[in-house]
């Protein structure tokens, strides 16, 4: 059970203000449209990536073989199923390099959202309102300006790693996906990053993702690597729906700067910074 209970999360959605503040969310959006076998997404990871590793054995057992069975079906069939890169996370982020993990449930399910990187949506799209609340955030326990994008590529790339429990959703159907499969993968990710050496950072936002934080621990505790260098940070989510209220608000919970000075500590510089392009 969650040690911070609180309602669901709504379907991510952009509101009227959203659109207001990024003008450019007028344009067409891109077509982010699974259009490949998930075998060839499987395949696209770099070797050097350092997650083939966690990646290929799964792919091959039953439970990877059905998921990716269920999955090519549903795509067959015409369904609109997103992100066109589905491992973009693990693409972006080399293994060896990730610090942080920010962990959401399933991607965006409307047209042109998801990217394949938890929260973010590519440049030139309406915020959606979680990600409106972690900028205020930043803003607040930071001080950093938010960009006109919601676009965390900077993110991943400083070693964040932007990963969702369920890695693929059919169009307008939020959570579509979960229980195929993709939770037992998503599971291994994450405490392969547990169990590696040097200091790691989980937040975990909400109750799903807080069901993931036993595994974390015990995958650090097998490892031999000093429980000291792990820090998990839990709050409620940062849906409009969850984030003010008690008895661990989102919003103002100084995830960040924790985060930040945690790693400062222990020699690692992190950043958080957004950047127009």
């Amino acid at each position: 059970m969650s040690l911070f209970p609180e309602l669901e999360p709504v379907p991510e959605k952009p509101s009227r203000v959203a659109r207001k503040a990024a003008p450019a969310a007028s344009l067409p959006p891109p077509d982010n449209r699974l259009q490949s076998p998930l075998q060839a997404q499987f395949d696209a990871v770099p070797v050097a990536s350092g997650w083939r590793a966690l990646l290929d054995p799964f792919a091959a057992s039953p439970e990877g073989q059905a998921l990716r069975a269920r999955v090519d079906a549903a795509v067959a069939a015409g369904q609109a199923i997103y992100p066109a890169q589905v491992f973009a996370a693990l693409q972006r982020t080399p293994r060896q390099q990730v610090r942080v993990v920010i962990l959401g449930q399933d991607p965006y399910h409307g047209p042109g959202q998801a990217e394949g990187l938890s929260f973010s949506v590519p440049p030139g799209l309406a915020i959606p309102p979680s990600l409106r609340n972690i900028r205020k955030e930043i803003t607040r326990d930071l001080g950093l300006p938010a960009p006109l994008h919601g676009h965390l590529g900077a993110w991943a790339d400083a070693g964040v790693l932007l990963l969702n429990t369920v890695l693929t959703v059919q169009a307008e159907q939020a959570a579509s996906h979960a229980g195929w499969g993709w939770e037992r993968l998503t599971d291994q990710l994450m405490q392969a990053v547990a169990a590696d050496a040097g200091p790691k950072v989980f937040m975990l936002w909400g109750a799903h993702a807080q069901r993931k934080r036993e595994g974390i621990e015990q995958a650090r505790a097998a490892s031999g690597q000093a429980m000291s260098d792990l820090l998990i940070l839990q709050s409620n989510h940062p849906s409009p729906l969850s984030a003010t209220r008690p008895p661990a608000p989102f919003v103002g919970n100084g995830h960040f700067g924790q985060a930040q000075r945690f790693l400062a500590e222990r020699g690692v510089v992190l950043s958080w910074a957004l950047q127009d392009f």
